[in-house]
Parts: C-alpha cells; sequence; structure tokens
C-alpha cells in the first residue's frame, strides 16, 4: 500500500506538470510514500521526477480514452493499492475515476481531483468540462490552485464532496537575484547590460496568447522582448524581441531580465511563471486571468486580457522607472513570493490533507 497515487496525462515541461514534480519530491521527503502515473508518452520532466526517487510509470496509451491505457492504470491501482487517488487535471481526474470507481477496494480509498485551472475556453474545452461536472460529486476532494479556479468550476456544476485552494508554489532558492547569472546570461545572448528586457515564457498556445505579447512588444521598441518556449522558434517577431524556443534553464534566464510578462487569455489559474519571475526579483506585467492579481499585489501591473496596447503600454512604464525603483519593485516581488506562496507552503498544505485522507 502507497500513501499517494498520481494520474496524470504526461509529464510536459507545462506548469501543473512542473508542479507535480516539485510537490512530489517534498511530499516523499515528508514521508509520504507515492507514485506517479503518466497516461501518454515518455516526456520532458519524466527524468527529473525519477531524480527525486519518486516512482513513475508511463503507460504509454495513444490517448485519454485508450482502452490498453485504462486497464493498465487499473492494474496499478490494484497493485499499489493508494489511500489516495490524486488525479491531476481533466483527463488525468477522468482516468482516476475509471479506475476508482471499478477497482476493488474503493471503500479504503479516497479520491481527489486537481484543477489547475480557471476560464477555460468553452469552445475548446466545453465538452470536458461538462463531463467533468457530471462526475465531480465522485470525488472527495477537489483541489484547485487558483480561487479564480474554484469559481468558475463551481459555476459550471462542479460538486464535490469537498473542495480545498492550494496556491502553487514556488521554490525561491532556484529563482533567485544572480547577478552573476545575469552577466553570463546577457553575455550568451549579446544582450547590452543597460537593456531593459522583458521575459515571456510560455509553450505556443492559444491560452497564453503570444500573437498579444508580440503586438505588445511592437508598441515598446525601447524594450527587448525574450520569448521562451516550445514553438516560440517558429514565430515571426519584430526586430526588437528575440525568441529561444525550448529552453531548460529558465531561472539563468530570469535572472538576466528585468520585467517578467504573462499575456494568458484566458484558462490560467495560478501562473508560475509570474510567480517565478517574481521570485527571481523581476517587476510583473500579467493580464487578468486567474489569480494574476493575488500573485502581483502592488508589486506590477495587471491589465485585461487580449489588449495588447494597455500591456505594451505596461511594459513601457516598468521600462521607463529608474533601474533603482525596478530594483526596490522586483525586490519587493520576490519579498511577496517568499512570504506567500513557497513550495514548503503548498507541500505542507497538501502533505495535511494527504494526512487526513
Amino acid at each position: 500500500m502507497i500513501d499517494v497515487l498520481h494520474v496524470i496525462s504526461g509529464l510536459g515541461t507545462g506548469g501543473a506538470e512542473t508542479m507535480l514534480v516539485r510537490l512530489a519530491a517534498m511530499l516523499r521527503a515528508r514521508g509520504l510514500t507515492q507514485h506517479v502515473i503518466g497516461l501518454g508518452s515518455q516526456d520532458a520532466l519524466a527524468a527529473d521526477l525519477r531524480a527525486t526517487g519518486v516512482g513513475l510509470t508511463v503507460l504509454g496509451a495513444r490517448s485519454a480514452a485508450s482502452v490498453a491505457g485504462a486497464a493498465r492504470l487499473w492494474r496499478m491501482v490494484n497493485d499499489l493499492r493508494p489511500r489516495v487517488l490524486q488525479g491531476w487535471m481533466y483527463h488525468g481526474n477522468l482516468a482516476a475515476s475509471l479506475s476508482h470507481n471499478t477497482c476493488p477496494g474503493r471503500r479504503d480509498r479516497k479520491l481527489f481531483w486537481n484543477l489547475r485551472a480557471s476560464n477555460m475556453d468553452a469552445q475548446r474545452y466545453g465538452r470536458i468540462v461538462r463531463l467533468s461536472a457530471l462526475l465531480s460529486p465522485q470525488a472527495d476532494l477537489v483541489i484547485a490552485n487558483s480561487e479564480a479556479g474554484l469559481t468558475f468550476h463551481h459555476d459550471r456544476g462542479f460538486r464535490p464532496k469537498r473542495s480545498a485552494m492550494i496556491a502553487n508554489g514556488i521554490d525561491t532558492e532556484k529563482f533567485r537575484p544572480d547577478a552573476q547569472a545575469c552577466n553570463e546570461v546577457r553575455a550568451e545572448l549579446g544582450i547590452a547590460g543597460d537593456a531593459v528586457v522583458a521575459l515571456h515564457v510560455a509553450r505556443v498556445d492559444a491560452m497564453k496568447d503570444h500573437a498579444g505579447f508580440l503586438a505588445a512588444m511592437a508598441a515598446a521598441p525601447s524594450v527587448l522582448g525574450v520569448m521562451v518556449g516550445d514553438g516560440t522558434r517558429e514565430l515571426a517577431v519584430p526586430p526588437n524581441v528575440r525568441a529561444l524556443g525550448l529552453r531548460r534553464d529558465t531561472s539563468r534566464l530570469y535572472a538576466a531580465a528585468d520585467v517578467v510578462a504573462s499575456t494568458s487569455a484566458f484558462g490560467e489559474g495560478f501562473s508560475n511563471v509570474i510567480a517565478e519571475g517574481m521570485s527571481a526579483g523581476l517587476v510583473p506585467v500579467a493580464t487578468d486571468v486567474g489569480d494574476a492579481r493575488a500573485i502581483v499585489g502592488a508589486t506590477g501591473w495587471v491589465v485585461a486580457p487580449r489588449d495588447p496596447a494597455a500591456f505594451g503600454a505596461a511594459i513601457n512604464e516598468a521600462a521607463m522607472l529608474p533601474a533603482a525603483e525596478r530594483q526596490r519593485r522586483g525586490l519587493a516581488a520576490r519579498e511577496r513570493i517568499v512570504a506567500n506562496f513557497t513550495l514548503d507552503r503548498a507541500a505542507d498544505a497538501f502533505a495535511r490533507l494527504y494526512a487526513g485522507g
């Protein structure tokens, strides 16, 4: 028997996947035995998870509806006999529910769901949101990473037995101001020491609104935009934007920037990127999606989504601050993350819920 069995679609470089890897390591250190099941293929973060000592099984299912994948998951649940079966995101939640409902030992096992999104686009995600709402009363507990996410899903008919909000946790030792890394990265990328750099970290996806960021940067020609994320190198960018593609050294890249930018158009619950950048001492500029306002507070700018003019104006305001004031704001942003959104704080909250079953 193990304490927690996590079920997730895969272990790509998204925010939920990153959070699971970090959380699993800390829960293991707290004495909670656990295992992670990835429904899909061997993804980028699989090696990172294995390095923590947490068990990982990759089912290799071609889709969340795979009969073979469901059968293998059922066998894993039956063999490992978890006290808590924890789904992650819609597909992981539904897969966990199917196994929980059909596998022996249901009375000795709790079903938890994990919601990582807020106002999901109805055209793209309406069907799975409706199905999840229909099945949500089966969940003993739904954990969301944002108040906006809890509200959105409640308004869409989610009715679990209990719900809780645990904000994402940031590794504030990994993401911190680092003058040496700043100098090294700027030298590597050929960025002048006095340039004002706005960093945008996101895979290319409609949710992240890269077009909005590019339009905003075109309206802020004195600022250098740096885009990081899968698919960004294929985008057509204005002269003041660099597109680096997928990188695994984001902590170094944050250290070399002045502003962290998030242009999410919808769906974001708790933005890891905004919080990581703030932890690294950057001034945040974000769209008002999910819990962005609760993360940013008074340390930066929060503007309406899908408004490149407003976003560009905010970037320009941040760039026009005297360097000393920008640094002061960045340090205040870091202090806000250290006080409210550490990885230890999140792991403690999850551990309490798992211990209670």
